[in-house]
């Protein structure tokens, strides 16, 4: 039967093996089931100087390597490790990482927003994303919006509220381009309910939905792109404010 389309983008094709697999390429390893994928990179390079980080393996690509560790927390471990930037990066990963061994995933990063009330550094929960990129198109058949699962989604919940922080669960986007984030796309993203805007959820969704691994994020309000000229804030500098949603997703990730 012809998968073709209109599109290229909407030719979902259902089947369940890929021409190169990662459970091929990658063996099981000695890797904690649960895992933590950050975006903070300065966060882990702390914990590695700290001594507080086991390297179990690396992953190579041409964007270099990328380390995934062990980590332990009150007496449990995590495995952890810094994504790549963008949706067909982060998932390769991602899929590495599941091949590896591991089974659980929450993730943790900064986003975007579309509301000037959303401080830096207020968390957001995505209960859905718009499927604004091209990944998850490869991984669940097309439609607007795909969800994270809500296990993890509970599990993030459990430990905020356990925390009193304060947060809202609400719909993100999720684009390819953020240089083409124009005026006329965010008015429309806002009036359909999103609140971020970053460049994996969806994809993430998608994927781990497709390798039926439990997977839900973290985000913290980064840039304001909710008034007529983009303000930065300063948001990735705010070491503070990630370091504490880190220590909030491995509490999470411990959680599933």
């Amino acid at each position: 039967m012809s998968i073709k389309k209109d599109f290229p983008i909407l030719e979902f094709d259902p089947s369940k093996e890929a021409m190169i697999e990662p459970h091929k390429l990658f063996s099981n390893v000695d890797i904690p089931e649960r895992c933590v994928v950050t975006f903070f990179r300065d966060v882990v390079e702390k914990l590695d100087r700290q001594g507080k980080l086991r390297r179990i393996t690396s992953l190579r690509s041409e964007g270099g390597m990328t380390p995934v560790y062990e980590l332990e927390h009150e007496g449990q471990k995590v495995a952890v490790y810094h994504s790549m930037i963008g949706a067909p990066s982060a998932v390769a990963t991602l899929e590495e990482v599941i091949a590896l061994g591991a089974k659980m995933f929450i993730a943790c990063g900064g986003a975007g927003v579309l509301r000037k009330d959303i401080a830096v550094g207020h968390l957001v929960v995505p209960d859905a994303a718009v499927r604004d990129e091209g990944t998850s198109y490869h991984y669940l058949p097309p439609s607007r919006e795909v969800e994270p699962d809500d296990r993890a989604v509970n599990a993030i919940e459990e430990v905020l509220r356990s925390h009193k922080i304060k947060y809202l669960k609400a719909k993100t986007w999720t684009t390819d381009a953020f240089y083409r984030e124009t005026r006329d796309k965010v008015l429309l993203r806002k009036e359909e309910g999103c609140v971020t805007v970053e460049m994996e959820c969806a994809a993430f969704f998608a994927a781990a939905r497709f390798r039926k691994v439990p997977f839900a994020q973290i985000l913290y309000g980064g840039d304001d792109l909710s008034c007529e000229e983009w303000d930065s804030r300063c948001w990735h500098e705010r070491s503070d404010i990630r370091e504490k949603v880190f220590w909030l997703a491995v509490e999470s990730c411990l959680k599933l």
